[in-house]
C-alpha cells in the first residue's frame, strides 16, 4: 500500500498532486466548517424550540436565550417591522458558511477533472517520446482518474453538508418567525 502511494506520487504529473492538495485542504476546511456550524445551529435549534414552547403554553415573552429577545429589549414597540428586521438578522447569522460549501460543492469537480486533463496530456506526451501501447495508457488514465474521483468525493460530502445546515438553518427561522407571529398575534388583541 506505501509503496502504491509513493509509485503514485512519482508517475503523477506535478499539477495532479497539486490538484490532490488543494483537494485535500477543501476536505478539511469542508469538514471544519460543517460541524463547527452543525453543532452551533443545534445548540440555538434548541433554544429557540424551548423559547417557541413556553411561548405556546403561555409565557409572557420570548425567553431570555431567544435570538428575538436583543430586538425587543431594544425596542419599546413590538411592531412588524422590527420582527422582520430580527428575522433577516437570524437569516443572515444562520447561514454562515453556506456559501463556502456551496462554492467547494460546484467547484471541486472541475477541479478534480483539471487534474485529470493534465495528467492525461502528460500520459500521451510520453506515449509519443516511447515506444508503449495500451499498458502506457492504460496506467497513465487510470492514474489521471484519481483527481476526478477525488474532486467528485469532496464535492458529494460539500452538497450533502450544505444542503443539512440549510435546512437546519430553515427550521430555526421559522421557529423564530412563529415566535414573532405569536408575539404580534398578542399585541393585536
Amino acid at each position: 500500500m506505501t509503496n502504491d502511494i509513493i509509485d503514485f506520487y512519482l508517475k503523477s504529473h506535478p499539477v495532479t498532486i497539486g490538484v490532490l492538495a488543494l483537494l485535500s485542504i477543501y476536505f478539511i476546511v469542508m469538514n471544519w466548517v460543517f460541524f463547527y456550524r452543525y453543532f452551533s445551529l443545534n445548540s440555538w435549534y434548541s433554544r429557540e424550540n424551548n423559547s417557541l414552547e413556553s411561548l405556546l403554553m403561555g409565557a409572557s415573552t420570548v425567553s431570555q436565550s431567544s435570538f428575538l429577545n436583543n430586538f425587543i429589549k431594544t425596542n419599546s414597540t413590538m411592531s412588524k417591522e422590527v420582527f422582520d428586521l430580527s428575522i433577516l438578522a437570524a437569516t443572515r447569522e444562520a447561514t454562515k458558511g453556506l456559501s463556502i460549501l456551496s462554492i467547494f460543492a460546484s467547484t471541486t469537480p472541475f477541479i478534480g477533472l483539471f487534474g485529470t486533463v493534465v495528467s492525461i496530456l502528460d500520459t500521451f506526451s510520453h506515449i509519443g517520446q516511447t515506444s508503449g501501447g495500451m499498458s502506457i495508457i492504460s496506467s497513465g488514465v487510470s492514474d489521471a482518474l484519481v483527481a476526478t474521483a477525488s474532486g467528485i468525493f469532496v464535492a458529494i460530502f460539500a452538497y450533502t453538508y450544505h444542503q443539512i445546515l440549510k435546512r437546519k438553518s430553515y427550521e430555526i427561522i421559522s421557529f423564530i418567525n412563529m415566535q414573532s407571529e405569536a408575539l404580534q398575534a398578542r399585541n393585536v388583541n
